[in-house]
């Protein structure tokens, strides 16, 4: 039997990158997926599509993390849909870097709204139905670590979402509801492609310090938050999984 067949799970920012690769991954675990998107309805649906060619069930449902009606509204899709919620993937999130001399309030708000306003709003409104053996996986991000020039906005969020993980594997505990986050680093995806980091220099530093010699593919994270979904990842709550091939 597969891993996941009976689960049913929300992935928030699912039309593109790690987001979708997480729903493809999960629904071929025999989950059934939501795949939440705030604008690129096409890329949904073609998420949606992929998953029903390979034999899964998904839908595809809008909403904006950072606003309670919307966020709730994506969970709410869920328990209509099929009938119950087990696992939240929280991967909606704003990669936007800027030297300090740059920041604006808009910028800052704009990120934290979405990266950490999001989380906390989408795990409020999942927290009402997952029950025992329920997964919370948010996904952060290695630079909280690293320091890297221009990303003060950015790191902060991640950073935010660490203490948001921890706080609430603590909280949701007694529930039996296990809350643990994914660091990923540097991942070919259309974000990082449009922000140029696809074959910068920047790139070739980060390979070059990686002791397994690329920068990763969703599916690296994918598989990954397959484990945490499943319940052979019961024992583990409130932790920080770094999956950035061995860099630091």
């Amino acid at each position: 039997m597969a891993k996941l067949t009976g689960k049913v799970a929300v992935v928030t920012g699912a039309s593109k990158g790690i987001g979708a690769a997480i729903a493809k991954a999960l629904a071929a675990e025999g989950a059934q997926v939501v795949v939440n998107y705030a604008s690129s309805k096409a890329g949904a649906d073609a998420v949606v599509a992929a998953i029903g060619a390979a034999g899964g069930k998904a839908i595809a449902v809008q909403g904006d993390v950072s606003k309670s009606e919307q966020a709730q509204g994506v969970v709410d899709a869920a328990v209509k849909e099929f009938g119950k919620l087990d696992v939240l993937v929280n991967n909606s999130g704003v990669y936007e870097f800027a030297p300090i001399g740059e920041v604006t309030e808009e910028h800052y708000r704009r990120m934290f709204d979405v990266n950490v306003l999001g989380v906390l709003l989408t795990t409020q409104a999942a927290a009402k139905h997952l029950g025992e053996g329920g997964s919370v996986i948010n996904i952060s991000s290695v630079v909280t670590s690293l320091g890297l020039p221009a990303s003060a906005v950015y790191t902060g969020t991640k950073g935010a979402v660490e203490g948001i993980n921890s706080v609430l594997a603590k909280e949701l505990g007694p529930r039996k509801i296990r809350v643990n986050a994914i660091l990923p680093g540097m991942v070919e995806t259309e974000g990082t492609h449009t922000a140029g980091v696809i074959g910068s220099d920047l790139q070739q530093t980060i390979v070059a310090q990686t002791p397994l010699g690329r920068i990763g593919q969703p599916d690296d994270i994918a598989d990954i938050a397959v484990f945490l979904a499943s319940d052979d990842a019961r024992w583990l709550t409130g932790e920080r999984l770094v999956a950035s091939g061995g860099f630091r």
